[in-house]
C-alpha cells in the first residue's frame, strides 16, 4: 500500500514538474496574456486593458518601428513598461523637452530602442531615460483582449508623425 501511495506522489510530482516546464517554455519563448497600466499608452491602451503580447519577435530580432512592447523598466528593473517603438538602432530622434520649446536630435545606439507613450503628455520614457537597451525588451504586443468592445489588433499610432526622419 505504501509503495502505491508513494508511487502516485512521485508520479504527480513528475507530472507537475513536467506541464511546469512547459509553461515556462510558452510563457517565456511563446507569449502570454498581461493586463497593462497607466496612462502613458492612452489612447490606444487605456489602464487595465488585457492584451496578448507574442515573445517570439524580440528573440529573432522582428521588432520595428511603431510596434508597441513590453519592456523591463530602465528605472525599476522590478516593473515592466508598456511603450512604442520610435527609433531603431542608428535612427535619428527629434527629442523633445515636456514644455515643447527646445527642440534636439539624438541618435539611436547600437543594440538599443526609443521608445515612447502615446500619450506623450503623461509618458516616462525614452525622453527621460534614454535609449534602452533591446535586451530588455520582453515581448511584442499586437492584441488586445479586453475589454471586448476593442478586442482586436491593435489601431496605429496617434503620433504617426513621430516615425519621419525630421
Amino acid at each position: 500500500m505504501l509503495r502505491g501511495v508513494l508511487g502516485k506522489t512521485f508520479r504527480l510530482v513528475g507530472y507537475t514538474i513536467q506541464y511546469g516546464c512547459i509553461a515556462h517554455c510558452a510563457f517565456e519563448y511563446v507569449g502570454g496574456v498581461v493586463m497593462c497600466s497607466g496612462p502613458s499608452m492612452e489612447p490606444t491602451i487605456q489602464n487595465s486593458d488585457i492584451v496578448f503580447a507574442e515573445n517570439l519577435s524580440r528573440h529573432f530580432y522582428g521588432i520595428q518601428r511603431g510596434d508597441i512592447v513590453i519592456a523591463k523598466s530602465p528605472s525599476d528593473p522590478k516593473s515592466n513598461i508598456c511603450k512604442r517603438v520610435i527609433g531603431l538602432e542608428g535612427d535619428k530622434i527629434l527629442t523633445t523637452s515636456p514644455s515643447n520649446f527646445f527642440k534636439s536630435h539624438s541618435y539611436v545606439p547600437t543594440g538599443h530602442v526609443w521608445l515612447e507613450g502615446d500619450n506623450l503628455q503623461n509618458s516616462t520614457d525614452s525622453r527621460y531615460y534614454g535609449p534602452i537597451p533591446y535586451g530588455l525588451i520582453r515581448g511584442r504586443i499586437f492584441f488586445k483582449i479586453w475589454p471586448l468592445s476593442d478586442f482586436g489588433f491593435l489601431r496605429a499610432s496617434p503620433n504617426g508623425h513621430r516615425f519621419s526622419d525630421d
